[in-house]
């Protein structure tokens, strides 16, 4: 679904520092969900989205549950509708940038040090509040036109959670990226989902923005369905938009720096299939072609960015179930055990594998374990798994 008319900048909504758009509290407890819109500057349309809702939850606070935080990200970005200033502030939450925040709480050298210090400061207050579980609805969109969808890290937990959307659901791409804020928050314990609603200025966007905030409030239980007049409306768009639920898995990320000069071939739309060998795209290289038949996924169609595409195939719920299945029974504990394969001592959720040896394994074997997280070494491959597959901590700790 795609429009011509045009979204505008969310830069006259609030002033730069200012992340809360609004925090509701409702009469009953119950689970705590932040939606976060604009942690790329150019994507404005899931701060739009929250303050078209924000009066409607407002006044429905007497049959609320819990809690629901909706915030802008990139302030600063987003008051010049730029993707960022000076970094990319959804690759900024590795635990060493997380450290340096929190000691340096005043750090303006850099403008997205200082918007992660204020989101930082922001996230540790509500959940010291939470009561009962924590969820997180990260609002995107993308350059290319193409079908909504939502992105999951890869745990049971988080399956739950997108499998009561109407989408398209794509595993495997938040473990190909390093430091989204995705990624931290899921790390401590949050039940996450991202949300890539469409193309930056259509909106369209703004519309399945909206949807999948009143379809969220649901699935965590802030809101009970009869509560929601605007439920059933919003679930058949995301229906409609996206095709309905099915899953995708990602099976390469092309990286790109500046001085690649990378450029996309004109056309391309989010899961459009291309075949091996096909062009997509050209850099100071030359010709970049497809290295497998399958799904096309954020082709890039910016000035800024470090992914130029990602290639992805459909997964029979087959899979989906076994996959299940052999964690629940805790399987990954003991995959160790395979030749060639150890514990990575510095990390329980790690494996270390000798590299003459996973290239005979086949990777989905990892896949199917949740070990998605691939790192390879000279002479060995490392995949990782997320913590909290199955259940949550016992206290979220920031």
């Amino acid at each position: 679904m795609t429009s011509t008319a045009k979204l505008k900048p969310a830069s006259e909504l609030r002033r730069s520092g200012e992340h809360v758009i609004a925090s509701i509290h409702g009469a009953l407890p119950g689970p705590t969900l932040i939606i976060l819109g604009g942690i790329h500057g150019n994507e404005p349309a899931g701060v739009h989205a929250a303050n078209r809702v924000l009066l409607r939850m407002q006044e429905r606070r007497s049959v609320m549950r819990g809690s629901v935080l909706l915030l802008r990200g990139n302030t600063r970005a987003l008051d010049q509708g730029v993707r960022y200033i000076s970094a990319d502030l959804n690759r900024q939450w590795t635990a060493k940038n997380v450290r340096a925040a929190e000691v340096d709480r005043t750090a303006t050298e850099v403008s997205e040090l200082q918007e992660q210090s204020e989101l930082l400061t922001v996230l540790q207050e509500v959940v010291s509040r939470a009561q009962g579980e924590v969820y997180f609805l990260d609002l995107h969109t993308t350059s290319a036109h193409g079908e909504p969808f939502a992105t999951v890290g890869d745990t049971l937990r988080n399956r739950r959670f997108a499998l009561s959307f109407p989408l398209r659901i794509v595993l495997g791409l938040e473990e190909q990226i390093e430091g989204t804020l995705l990624e931290y928050t899921n790390n401590l314990g949050v039940i996450t989902m991202g949300f890539e609603a469409g193309q930056h200025e259509a909106l369209t966007s703004v519309d399945h923005h909206e949807a999948v905030i009143w379809s969220a409030t649901a699935a965590t239980g802030n809101f009970r369905c009869e509560d929601l007049p605007e439920l059933k409306e919003c679930r058949s768009l995301l229906r409609r938009a996206s095709g309905g639920l099915r899953v995708v898995e990602v099976r390469y990320r092309h990286s790109i720096v500046p001085e690649d000069r990378f450029k996309m071939e004109a056309g391309f739309k989010n899961f459009q299939p291309v075949r091996r060998g096909q062009l997509l795209a050209k850099d100071l290289g030359g010709e970049i072609k497809a290295s497998e038949t399958g799904l096309i996924l954020l082709p890039l169609y910016q000035a800024l960015g470090d992914d130029g595409f990602f290639l992805g195939r459909e997964v029979n719920s087959f899979w989906l179930n076994l996959s299940a299945l052999l964690r629940r029974f805790k399987v990954g504990n003991y995959v160790h055990l395979l030749p060639g394969v150890c514990r990575n001592p510095l990390n329980e959720n790690s494996l270390i594998i000798n590299t003459s040896i996973a290239r005979i394994l086949p990777l989905q074997i990892f896949h199917l374990l949740g070990f998605r997280r691939l790192r390879w070494t000279d002479k060995y491959l490392i995949v990782g798994r997320r913590a909290y597959d199955l259940k949550g901590p016992s206290k979220l700790n920031f």
